[in-house]
């Protein structure tokens, strides 16, 4: 069976290194020209899709695709020794009535800018979004370093630093011996106890000043899918093997991943 990488018209960098690594084992790639799938590709019983939420939308019931992402409130339910700072899934409604400044955003998308707003007045009005809008509420901190790490079951495979003080600054595993340190730290997500997480998935983490100690401690940031995140400066062939775990025809998610699937909604040609 002949296995498909298909990408959206609009390519990203993460989409042009992750289409090589793909030919490099001898997958056929496949760049989308419009936001409809050909029907050569419907159903495809080898197809695999690196694309935005969108577009996983417009095309992944036709393409028959299944899509694993972490739940809308994995972060909230996490320990506090996880996190290191006060998380809650609530919605929009409830957002607009904080009277303090907030780190606010959408769970799973990018329906508003996810950053600090100052009070709930500012965020995005009934106008704009309804009520019921899932978002992630998070006490305002400032990482020191942030770093991205692609994980199949269990097992971090590909990892990067991103940002340094807020600002992107790539670097590869073999350039921040952090990174490792950062791998050991999300393996433990998976630990007993945890809350759980597909089977492949993409964790963002990062170093927090202790506000006792001063010391740099581990924190999550967020986890993603990973069929919809940039690779940065991670190896792309360690990261294409999370990608097409986390993104394959839906016949093949096993039973424990089908809670992680993404509901698409049905598109009639």
């Amino acid at each position: 069976m002949e296995r498909v990488l298909i990408l959206p018209p609009r390519v990203t960098e993460t989409g042009l290194a992750f289409a090589d690594a793909a030919r490099r084992r001898g997958m056929r790639v496949e760049t989308l020209h419009t936001w409809r799938l050909p029907e050569h590709l419907a159903g495809h019983p080898g197809a695999h899709l690196y694309a935005g939420p969108l577009f996983a939308d417009a095309v992944g019931a036709e393409l028959g695709a299944g899509l694993l992402e972490p739940d809308q409130d994995w972060l909230a339910r996490l320990p506090r020794e996880a996190t290191r700072r006060d998380i809650v899934f609530t919605t929009l409604a409830q957002a607009r009535l904080l009277d303090r400044p907030a780190f606010v955003k959408p769970p799973d998308d990018k329906s508003f800018p996810a950053r600090v707003y100052p009070s709930g007045a500012d965020l995005p009005g009934t106008d704009v979004l309804e009520d019921g809008t899932a978002v992630l509420i998070s006490d305002v901190v400032a990482f020191e370093v942030e770093f991205r790490l692609f994980v199949a079951a269990g097992r971090v495979l590909a990892a990067s630093r991103y940002a340094v003080g807020g600002e992107l600054d790539l670097a590869t595993s073999a350039e921040d011996a952090r990174c490792a340190e950062a791998s050991a730290f999300a393996a433990g997500l998976f630990a007993a106890g945890m809350p759980e997480l597909p089977s492949a998935v993409v964790i963002d983490v990062g170093l927090l000043a202790d506000p006792a100690t001063g010391r740099p401690e581990w924190a999550v940031i967020e986890a993603n899918a990973a069929w919809a995140s940039g690779h940065y400066a991670a190896d792309p062939d360690g990261a294409l093997d999370v990608v097409l775990a986390a993104s394959r025809p839906v016949a093949d998610i096993a039973p424990a991943d089908r809670h992680f699937l993404r509901r698409l909604p049905s598109v009639s040609r």
